[in-house]
Parts: C-alpha cells; sequence; structure tokens
C-alpha cells in the first residue's frame, strides 16, 4: 500500500484560531484510493520549518500534501519554501497567468494575484473549480490551499497522479466495559492477525464506561475471522 503524509501550514492553525477540517477530508479521500495517511506535522508560517518538514518527508514516503500558505499575503510563504526545498526558482507560471487574465477580463491583475500564480520550476498545475489560483505538483509533493472547499477541489485533480492501491475495510463494534476489563484478550487477537489493524477508542456514555473496537484491513477473510473473535469477546460482557 502507498502511504502518504500531511505538512498543515499556518500559525491559524497552532494558535488555536483556527480549527483544521482538511486532516480528516484528506485521510478519508485517500482511504478511498487504497492509500495510507501515515503521518501529519503541523507547522508555523517559518521558512526552515517548512522546509525541513517537506524535505523529511518527501524521501520518507510515496507522496506529501500540504495545505495552508499559498494565497496573496505576506504572510504566504509556502511557495517560495517549496522552491528552496527543491533547489529551484519559483517564477509566474505562464498558463496560470493567462487564465488569471482571461478571468479579470482586463481588470487590474495585482501584486497579490501575481504572487499567487509563482510556481516552482517543474511544478505542475493543479486547479479547483472554486478559484482560479492554481495549486501544484512537483516531484512527490502536492501543494494546496488551506481554505477546505478549495482543497477539496484541488484534490479532484489529483486522480492521474496517484497510484491506487487495494482499499481498506474498517468495521467497528461497541463494547459496554472499560478497557481494562478485555485488554489481555484483545491484544492475543491482534497478535493472531498481523494483517488486520485493531484497534481500541474508550468512551462514556450516560456514565457506563466503554470502547469502540475497529477493525481495519485489505484481507477480507482475516477480517471475517477476526471479527467473528471480536464478537465472542463482546457476548462475555
Amino acid at each position: 500500500m502507498k502511504q502518504a503524509s500531511l505538512v498543515i501550514i499556518g500559525d491559524e492553525i497552532l494558535s488555536g484560531r483556527t480549527e483544521d477540517e482538511n486532516l480528516a477530508y484528506l485521510a478519508k479521500w485517500l482511504g478511498k484510493l487504497g492509500i495510507s495517511l501515515s503521518e501529519v506535522r503541523v507547522v508555523l508560517d517559518d521558512e526552515d520549518a517548512i522546509i525541513s518538514a517537506v524535505n523529511s518527508l518527501r524521501k520518507k514516503y510515496d507522496y506529501v500534501f500540504t495545505t495552508g500558505g499559498i494565497g496573496p499575503t505576506h504572510d504566504d510563504i509556502t511557495t517560495e519554501c517549496i522552491a528552496k526545498a527543491f533547489g529551484v526558482e519559483a517564477k509566474v507560471d505562464h498558463d496560470a497567468l493567462e487564465k488569471m487574465e482571461s478571468f479579470l477580463d482586463g481588470k487590474e491583475l495585482t501584486g497579490p494575484l501575481l504572487k499567487m500564480l509563482r510556481i516552482p520550476k517543474g511544478g505542475e498545475l493543479i486547479y479547483s473549480p472554486a478559484t482560479k489560483a492554481p495549486g501544484y505538483k512537483i516531484d512527490n509533493v502536492f501543494v494546496m490551499a488551506g481554505i477546505p472547499k478549495i482543497m477539496q477541489g484541488m484534490l479532484e485533480g489529483m486522480y492521474d497522479y496517484l497510484e491506487a492501491g487495494d482499499v481498506v475495510d474498517s468495521r467497528s463494534f461497541d463494547i459496554m466495559r472499560g478497557e481494562s476489563f478485555f485488554a489481555e484478550e484483545l491484544t492475543s487477537i491482534q497478535e493472531q492477525y498481523s494483517d488486520v489493524s485493531v484497534g481500541s477508542y474508550p468512551f462514556s456514555r450516560n456514565g457506563v464506561y466503554g470502547a469502540t473496537i475497529v477493525l481495519r484491513s485489505t484481507q477480507k477473510l482475516s477480517l471475517d475471522s477476526c471479527e467473528k473473535q471480536i464478537q465472542e469477546l463482546i457476548a462475555k460482557f
């Protein structure tokens, strides 16, 4: 299975002023393609932090996605950082410029608008229906806007660049007991199924403690067998 990572860029995320919506959406979107989102980093609008994260992750994973920092303001520095990470220049892209000029239809093409058309050398444009300012792909790094609607539209232009794998099937079951009551048995079940991920996520409902057991795998037979043991475990309580 191909593996991906995400770099969420923005002071506003780390300050708590803005709640990120892109992580969950991307994880589910990739999951439908049989690609695992395996690591996420959240970094400030800081050149060294962005370059370090991108360079580290692009060597480690098949795909790297970034969100945020490609807008028109002074703190939107992602594109310049991506260019430096790859050791190339960022320039206004001719095709992006033509598309923006056509959209403006004679209206002023301002400096902030031009900034959003800067692409690192070697980058391939990726558009969202929600905007005329593009994201882009360079090598195995996909650079997207932070605004959820725009980011989601950009993902729809990426299918041809991604190698889909076996889709992970996920099944969940509630057990109305605290985890300490079944932890050892759950460990034993996990040890029997190396190709099934067995997770336990505790909750409290109306004063009663319990957990949701989640099984994830691409192997149906193993998943069916593991599910049978989980059902037997739940029946004990």
